[in-house]
């Protein structure tokens, strides 16, 4: 059986809008799912922990990126600039303060203890490590998988 052809190729000019308008929507939504935004800050990695006390005193918070270096109210600050700007911050205070660090998760002992020592001389009664919740609930590090809570 033989079919008539009714389809005749096309001699025209295409249209190019459609896959215009296509293009900029890819282009939007890669745009949106890109990290595009600058946050700004240091960019540190908490360690995971779950159930850790915290504080009902005034805090100050002491940042510790993973080279070791340390930021006190948002600028980097050696150890004799810490030292200074801790004290002055606990004299300021009339009540006790906790120290909250905010160290990366690489950081070693070290740095860490050096900090510690730091905070001491200039009159911080507490030091308190910041970490971040577990992203998988009941999964803390050093608990073994279905032990009670």
């Amino acid at each position: 059986m033989r079919f008539p052809r009714n389809t005749k190729v096309f001699r025209g000019q295409l249209d190019a809008a459609p896959y215009a308008g296509v293009l900029f929507l890819l282009v939007i939504f890669l745009v949106l799912n890109s990290k595009f935004i600058f946050i700004p800050g240091v960019e540190i990695h908490l360690p995971e922990a779950s159930g850790l006390p915290g504080t009902e005193q005034r805090t100050l918070a002491v940042v510790v990126d993973r080279e070791g270096r340390f930021y006190f109210e948002n600028q980097l600050a050696d150890q004799a600039q810490l030292t200074s700007r801790l004290h002055d911050a606990v004299r300021r205070a009339n009540a006790p303060l906790t120290l909250v660090v905010q160290a990366d998760e690489t950081v070693t002992y070290h740095v860490l203890s050096r900090l510690w020592v730091i905070a001491q001389s200039a009159g911080v009664q507490t030091v308190l490590q910041a970490t971040r919740p577990p992203l998988v609930p009941g999964s803390a590090p050093g608990r073994p998988e279905g032990a009670p809570r």
